[in-house]
């Protein structure tokens, strides 16, 4: 059974620092590129970002550069964002994305707010 288990997240001051995990099983996790996407209220759903099995990122969007890390540990079947530096405009659901085989994470609720 393919799971992909979200933890992590929820509410940090502007500024502040996030920590999104990402825990695979039921698939091979080390062969396949992993994603993070967001959706904030209202509006379409944004690829953050995407790391390669071997660790090279594909993309941070735009708004993210500079603050957001993305990184896996392939032995652990774990995804990781680290959101440092966050903006109110990063409030969103978030989601942990094989896109290929489209598994989805539950997804993990983040509110950046004073």
């Amino acid at each position: 059974q393919v799971r992909l288990v979200q933890s992590g997240g929820g509410l940090a001051l502007p500024g502040g620092s996030l920590t999104l995990n990402c825990a695979a099983s039921g698939f091979s996790f080390r062969s396949y590129t992993m994603y993070w996407a967001r959706q904030a209220p209202g509006k379409k759903l944004e690829w953050v970002s995407g790391i390669r099995p071997d660790g090279q990122v594909t993309h941070y969007v735009d708004s993210v550069k500079g603050r957001f890390t993305v990184s896996r540990d392939n032995p652990e079947n774990m995804l990781y964002l680290q959101m440092d530096n966050v903006r109110p405009e990063d409030t969103a659901l978030y989601y942990c994305v094989q896109r290929t085989l489209d598994y989805w994470g539950q997804g993990t609720q983040v509110t950046v707010s004073s």
